[in-house]
Order: structure tokens, then sequence, then C-alpha cells
């Protein structure tokens, strides 16, 4: 049974992002629990999925088996209305090559995309496209060590469109186009992509693999494959490999979607029950066991990174009947693991050895059942860390817990579960259909929300602390124990430091446990009298929504609606944003995301704030846009007054506690020289501030400047902010308007009147850098076969312009298709060109054209020849009508998807309170986007386009120099 509440104790996501590069490479992925909407009212026998299982079959599925063995699973799914979610999945992956065919699996997905029975050489996108399917997103696959997965999402399905679709899938499946002009061909798209994906993920990824799975074929075995094999591939052994996997035994399909079941079992049946391949098929091969046999330490050496530490406690991996007992331990497993996990949180929180730990387990590619640690050091003494985080790991082991402790986890994942169940009538259908494929993958089962739910609960009396003592002691025991050491620069006697360090002797930790308390929202900061309602208005967008200003001066924008089931999406926009900053004098802005909200409440810490959302659907985001600051959450009736509460008393009795501002320091330190490792990392640090003209309010901070924020100097810039200016909130969701109003009222209606602050007219202003005959040339430290390339035309902002603004985003998918041909599918010169435009309402300047792509350095005058001479095309000749629908097509698509959320008109009101041209745009949007022609697309390339406008830049590799 899959199920997707896995959630640490830890709330420094932030620093889960800064801190990527000591990561883990991912060993699993979770598969989510998938859930019901309509049933099939015919009764079934047990299914092919729940053989050995005894767990509630869910009924909204129908399954069948075709005669040839193909295994399918079709249930009714109508979010988004229209849709239907396909998934094709071959038991074939990484694990199933012989040494020779490393690699094949991953290529193969490539061949059979690239053209088939029904599809012309080089002609699938285009095909999709006219279906209105976004390549890349709608339509993609994926290869992994143990299968290989083809994903289509076809909005607004026809029956005469899901047959061609369905046709189409059974071609690629059995007659893909092996022949060597098409393997010859995509050989350069897949050397390029592993050229790009290459780095030092990669190679600590490759690394840790080798390493934890010594002695198994999963040691050796990426998707990517090696350059030799990839090389050396041919039609004739890519004709074997298919031949031996791509069988309809091997295969499953699973659809979800707004379409009759019955008519797509039909289908099913009409295009794969011809599919036949001689012979027997071949024998999953025998993926081993751990061996104690390998060194149970190693040490990685990779510049840049930040120094880490993995731990694996391993065991066989063997199949396991699905049944609820079975599940129910593996509930148990996942509440003794929170409790330490929440343990480790707080010492980290606290100012120990490390920054970051966590505790897991995971089933990897039917190889390992590993119980897995992270650690991040807080600094170089990291046998300190490693201690440190084996001392609470063997004080779960020594002790059992309290029931207090058992019950805050209980309640936190029965919430997490509950929420499913609330939320089941707008999962995705595109969710679903992959949560099926997941769970065959993992040889698991699917249930219902509820039936997971029921499972969860009738297993809690078992849930005791001795239960939870033994779980643990099961999880971090095992013959095969493995650690491994990630650092950036060599370190003497390295090995043998962390041998003695696995071997030796910990004692548990004495003061690692969290202390009993009770927090309530009684605990918060007291709010004063409400405000009165002085306006309520309709807000002119769409039929129901209203704006309501408050007499403190505070304003709602209310959508009481039934769209999303016990779901209400709150958003607080609050100051200026960006403009409240000076785009030449620098502040700590980069430091909000985390220790803003870490910082904590009132007399509340983070710790206390834990307590008090635990077993609660509510939530803490915030982030920062051009023209306003903004907390956002997504939570549920039972809670959002509660969660309207919480924002409330951050703006009206902030906490500053100088713990989080010390371990962000630390954090981004420590990965800081990792995005200096390769031009993706370059970018990402430099390419906001250098496309803003140097505007240091989009500027990656240096060491010196983290180094030298203080706590003090954080509580100046952002108690102020926090203080003033504006409130605009938003509240969309299953809420009855005149509750919501009154819970506004008596929350942010009870804050003081806020005193407005000017924004400076300098801070209004965004720029575009002047134009560079030559491109600005950035250096990486990184793989000397990598470089990225840049090119950006300056556009405009504001409203006065909003149509040109809708029409650019077809011109740069036209211009993003040509690119694809040229750049990728023609030579492998480069795996993923990008073409974006931005375009500011909130400035009237600023807005840009944005063309790059990772490239081989030799290939870098090629790109910006191919974009010049693409650019100039465009604005000479008009787009033929084809390719201007293939664009306009799944735009028009992805549009009609996302309206029907309230994400999306949500997102789209953003600060219309201040300023009601945002309603004009958004009621504008449809037509101004898709009621474009050919005429319009070039007289916006002549625009925009022109070549002494341009700006560009480069980012080579340390002592390498571009092709001309």
């Amino acid at each position: 049974m899959t199920s997707s509440f896995r959630r640490t104790a830890a709330s420094a996501s932030i620093l889960a992002i800064l801190l990527a590069g000591s990561a883990p490479p991912a060993l699993a992925n979770a598969s989510p629990i998938a859930s019901t909407k309509q049933g099939i009212a015919t009764a079934q026998k047990r299914p092919w999925l729940y053989e050995n299982s005894d767990v509630p079959i869910d009924p909204e599925w129908l399954f069948g088996e075709l005669p040839n063995g193909l295994r399918y699973a079709i249930r009714r799914n109508g979010v988004p209305p229209g849709q239907v979610s396909i998934r094709l999945r071959i038991d074939a992956g990484a694990l199933m090559e012989r040494p020779e065919e490393r690699g094949f699996a991953h290529y193969m997905e490539h061949l059979t995309f690239r053209g088939s029975k029904h599809v012309p050489d080089g002609e699938s996108k285009r095909i999709w496209q006219r279906l209105g399917v976004t390549f890349g997103s709608d339509s993609n696959a994926q290869t992994t060590a143990t299968g290989t997965t083809y994903a289509l999402d076809l909005p607004q399905a026809s029956p005469e469109g899901l047959d061609e679709s369905m046709k189409i899938l059974s071609g690629m499946m059995t007659e893909p186009n092996i022949v060597d002009s098409a393997v010859n061909a995509e050989r350069a798209v897949v050397l390029a992509e592993m050229r790009e994906s290459t780095g030092p993920q990669s190679r600590i990824a490759d690394a840790s693999r080798k390493f934890f799975f010594a002695g198994q074929p999963m040691a050796e075995r990426s998707p990517i494959g090696t350059a030799a094999t990839l090389n050396a591939a041919t039609a004739a052994a890519m004709e074997a490999f298919h031949q031996r996997w791509y069988r309809p035994e091997n295969a499953v399909i699973s659809i979800a979607g707004d379409a009759d079941p019955a008519a797509m079992e039909a289908l099913v049946k009409k295009h794969f029950s011809a599919w036949t391949v001689p012979g027997k098929a071949e024998a999953i091969p025998d993926f081993g066991d751990p061996s104690p046999k390998y060194p149970a330490a190693a040490v990685v050496v990779e510049p840049g990174i930040p120094t880490g530490i993995n731990l694996a406690w391993e065991r066989p991996w063997r199949p396991r009947a699905d049944t609820i007992v079975y599940n129910q331990g593996k509930l148990t497993d996942m509440l003794a693991l929170q409790m330490i996990n929440r343990r480790l949180e707080q010492a980290a929180r606290a100012g120990g050895s490390f920054l970051q730990a966590s505790v897991d387990q995971q089933d990897v590619a039917r190889s390992v059942d590993g119980t897995f640690v992270t650690i991040l050091p807080s600094g170089a003494d990291w046998e300190k860390a490693l201690n440190d985080v084996r001392a609470i790991i063997e004080d779960a082991k020594a002790t059992p817990p309290t029931q207090t402790e058992i019950d805050r986890e209980y309640a936190q994942f029965d919430t997490a579960l509950a929420i499913q169940v609330e939320n089941q009538d707008t999962e995705a259908g595109s969710k679903q259909a992959s949560d099926m494929v997941s769970a065959v993958d993992i040889r698991e089962t699917t249930v219902s929300s509820q039936a997971a739910l029921d499972i969860f609960r009738s297993g809690k009396p078992g849930m005791t602390p001795q239960a939870m003592l033994e779980s643990t002691r099961r999880l971090f025991s095992a013959d095969v124990v493995r650690a491994l050491l990630m650092t950036p620069t060599a370190i003497p006697g390295a090995q043998e430091k962390l041998t003695a360090a696995l071997a030796a002797q910990v004692e548990a930790a004495k003061n690692a446990r969290l202390a009993d308390g009770t927090v309530t929202m009684d605990d918060l900061p007291k709010f004063g009298p409400p405000a009165t309602v002085v306006s309520r208005v309709p807000a002119g967008g769409l039929n129901g929504m209203e704006i309501i200003t408050f007499s403190n001066g505070v304003k709602l924008t209310l959508f009481a609606n039934d769209a999303e089931t016990e779901k209400v999406r709150i958003n607080v926009r609050f100051g200026h944003g960006q403009q409240d900053f000076s785009p030449t004098n620098p502040v700590p802005s980069w430091a909000a995301g985390y220790a803003l909200v870490a910082s904590g409440i009132g007399k509340l810490g983070q710790r206390e704030l834990d307590d008090l959302t635990n077993g609660r659907r509510l939530d803490f985001g915030f982030s920062i846009d051009d023209d306003a600051f903004e907390f956002a959450a997504v939570t549920r009736p039972a809670d959002y007054a509660d969660q309207l509460r919480l924002f409330a008393a951050k703006l009206a009795e902030p906490r500053w506690d100088p713990a989080p501002i010390a371990r962000l320091k630390a954090g981004i330190t420590a990965a800081y020289d990792t995005m200096s490792s390769s031009p993706d990392g370059v970018l990402s640090r430099d390419l906001n501030w250098l496309l803003r003209d140097k505007d240091v309010r989009y500027r990656t901070p240096d060491k010196a400047e983290i180094a030298a924020l203080t706590p003090e100097q954080f509580r100046k810039t952002w108690e102020p902010i926090l203080a003033s200016g504006p409130i605009e909130i938003q509240i969309f969701g299953q809420v009855k308007a005149d509750d919501a109003i009154a819970k506004v009222a008596a929350t942010f209606g009870a804050l003081p009147q806020r005193k407005e602050q000017p924004v400076p007219a300098a801070n209004r202003r965004m720029r575009f850098p002047a134009h560079n005959d030559k491109p600005l040339v950035l250096r990486h430290s990184g793989d000397k076969d990598q470089a990225s390339a840049v090119m950006a035309w300056p556009t405009s902002g504001g409203f006065a312009a909003s149509r040109e603004s809708r029409q650019l985003e077809i011109l740069t998918q036209i211009f993003n298709d040509r690119l694809f041909e040229g750049l990728r599918a023609t030579d492998g010169a480069a795996y993923s060109p990008s073409v974006q435009n931005n375009w500011p309402f909130s400035y009237d300047s600023g807005g840009y054209i944005l063309v790059n792509s990772q490239i081989k350095p030799e290939k870098i005058g090629y790109f910006f020849k191919l974009i010049k001479d693409t650019a100039a095309n465009l604005a000479s000749k008009p787009v033929d009508d084809d390719e201007l629908q293939r664009a306009v097509a799944p735009m028009r698509q992805l549009l009609s998807r996302a309206s029907t959320g309230n994400a999306f008109w949500m997102s789209q009101m953003e600060g219309a309170t201040r300023d009601p041209r945002y309603i004009d745009v958004m009621k504008s949007m449809g037509p101004d986007m898709l009621d474009v022609t050919p005429a319009d697309i070039q007289a916006l390339a002549k625009k925009y386009l022109v070549p002494g406008k341009s700006w560009s830049a480069m980012v080579l590799p340390d002592g390498v120099e571009a092709g001309k």
C-alpha cells in the first residue's frame, strides 16, 4: 500500500534548498495513496493488483488483463475537466540491462518518442502539440533502475483524440523506429543529456550508488548509462533489448480522466490486444543482496560541495504480501522514525554540531531494505556531528518513547491522511494514474484515501511505547552498515577516522527528548477590538468574488466557493515587496525566507509553534514579490480561522530569535561554493542580478556579507516592514462569506491602522542592461565540457501593452520550438534550450525575452548564430498557421486547466485591491493571448527582437575558451 504523508519535523525548508549540494542521492521515490472520485458500479473479483493482499480494493478502479498479459487499471476522474491522463509502464529499467547495454532502457525511451509505426521520424512533438499537449510536461517519460514509464496528459480529450493517442502509444511500444539513422541521430541527444546532467551532484550520486550497493548490480546501473556503451549502441543491439523487454506481459497501462472507463477499456483492447512478441519472456535478473565483505566506510572528495555524511543500515529486499498487518507495521516504523527526526531537528535548531540530520526507511530498487541517515555538519568537526546524531539514535534504541511523543506524531500522520480524504474529489487524474504505476513498480497496492485512514487508525492500539522501541531497534539493525563521508577537500586520514567512528560505541544522548508541554492558540498575542466593514463590493472578476475594506485600512479579496472541497487558500500580502528596498543599498532580504518565519511569534519559539500547528492544517509560507511581501498557506474550513490568527500575530508581535540567523548563515556558507561549480550554478547566482542591470535587490550576497549579518541588523530591516504598509488578504475556497469577513475583522482588522511608507521613485524603476557586442564572460570551476550561453532582449512592463505581454508567450513558445529542433534534435548541441517571456505588471519597464541553454563550449558560436538567425527569421517572415496553432493549442489547454482551480484566480487577483487594472488584464487574458495571428507574431518579433538591443553572456569552464 502506498502513502504520501511522510514528513520530517524539520521546518527549515530553506536549508534543504540552499544545501541541495550536500543532500544524499535520491534512493527511492515515495508513492502517494490513490484516492477516489466516482465509483465503478460493477462488482469485481479480486484483481491482479491485489493478489496476495487483504487491503480493501479501491472500487473506483476498473482492472483488467488482456490475453497477451498486458494489465490495465482505469478510473474516471474529472480533475481537471476534460483531461485524460495515461501512464504506460514497461518493467524494464537500468537493472534489466546487460553490462554492454548500460543506458539502453533510457535510450529506448528516446527512440520510442522519436518515431514509430504511426509517427514519422522526428514528428512526435508536432503531433502531440496539435492535440493540445505541451511537450515535456504533458508528454514525457522517465527511466529508473526498475522501469520505464511513458506519461501523456491529454487535455480536452475527445473520443477521436483518445483513439489517436492510444494508437500512437501502441505503435511506440510495438514498433518504434529502431534503425541506424534514428539511433545515430538520437545518440547525440542522449549524450547531450548525459553531459548536461554531469556535475558534483551526479558524481556524488554515482559514488554513493557504487558504495552503498557494492557487490550488487545497482552499484553500476545509472539509467543514463556510460559514454562507451552509448557510443557503441547499434540498431541491432537496441532491437535485441526491445525484443527482450518490450513485451505485453511486462506492460501496465493506467488511465485516470474525464472519460467513460468502459470506453477507455475498449480502446486498450482495440490497440493493444494484437501486441505479441515471439518466444518466452526473459526472467527478471537477480538484483542481489547487500554483502558485508565490502568496505563499511568510504570518503568521496568533490570540490565545492558542503561536507556531509550518509549512513545506511542495509537489509536484503524481499517482496512482501501487501497486507493490512504489513502496512500497519510500516506505519509504526514511520512514526518511530519521525520521533527521531523531531529530536534531531530540535538539536539542530539549538545550534549543535550539525545543521541538519534526518532518518528514513526506503526500499530501494528492489535491491535494499535500508534505513538511511543524512547529516550536514555545522562546521569542520564532522566526527562530532556523526557522534551526536548516533547518540540521539542510540537513545531511541535504548528507551521507549513516552505516550505523549507517540500521540504527537500520531496526530500529525492522522491529520495528513484525513486531509487526503477531505480533498479526494479534487485530486488530479494525472496523480492517480502515476500513483498506480508507482505501486506496480514497488510491488505494492493502492487503496482509497478513506481505506488508508481506516488502516492507520485501526493500527493505533498496536502503536505502543514498546512497539516503537522494537521498531526502532529493528530499523537500526543490519548485517551491513555503511558510512560515506563527502567532503570538498581531501582530509588526511579521513578513511581511517570514519571507519573508527563507525565502529566506536556511542553513549545514548541524555537530553535529546522533547519536553512535554501544551501550547494552544490562546498563547498567541491578543488582538484589539475587531474592525468594521466600510465597503463590500463585487470584485469585477468572477461571479461571487468580492473586495471588502475594513475600518483600519485592511482589504480582503474573498472568493467563497466549493470548487475545492475542504480546502481554503489564504494569502496575506503586505508592504511593497522588492519596491520597499533600494536598488543600490543592499539589505538582508535574502535571509528572510527562513529566518523571518523561524524566529517565532510573541513568546512562542519555533518548537512551540510546531506543537501549536501539530495535527492541524496550518502552514507558514513566506515570499517576496516585486510589489508585496507574502504569507501563504493552504488550510481547511476547520482551521482557517486559526491560520488567520497565526499570520496576524506574526505582524502584530514578531519574535526575534537569533538562532535561525546563525543556522541560516552556516547553511548558506556551507553550500556557497557549489554555485561556482557548474554553469547552471553560476547563472542561478548571477543572472537575475545581471538582467536587472546589477540592481542589488536581485543580487546573491557574497560570503563576507553573509558572515557580517547580525540578528540586530536583520531585525532593523524587517521590524518596520512587518509594522507598516498596506495589507491585502486573499481568501479563496470553501468558506462562508460572512464568516470569513468576521474572522478577518477579528484578526487583521484588529491590528492598528498601519502607516503607509511611500515608495521612492527610484525603487519603482526596473532596468535592463545595455547592449553588448560581445557576450559577458563568466567562469565556473566544474567540468571542462560544460558551458551555458544567454541572450536577452528588453521588452517593457506595466498594463498599457498587456495584450503584447500575453502574445509574447506565444512568440517565445515558437522560438523555443525552433531552438529545440536546431540545438537538440539536429545534432545534440544542447539538451534543454529554453526561451522565456518575463513581463512585470508591477513595473513599467524591466521586461525581457530570455534565451538560454547549457551547451558545449565549442558550440557557443553556433548557439549565438542560431539564436540571431531564428530571431531575424521570426521578424522577417510570418510563421505558418500550423506552427502558430502548435503553440496556441497547448497554451489554450494550459489556461483551460489552470482556470478550474482557485490557485490560478488567486494569483491573477494579487494586487487587485490596490490597482484594479489587475482585474482588467485577468479578464482579457484568454483573448489577448490566444486570438493571435501570424502577423501579430511577426510584428512582435520586429519590435522586440532587435539586434542592437540584445544583451548576452556565457559561462565557460576555467581555462576554456568559447568556440567561434
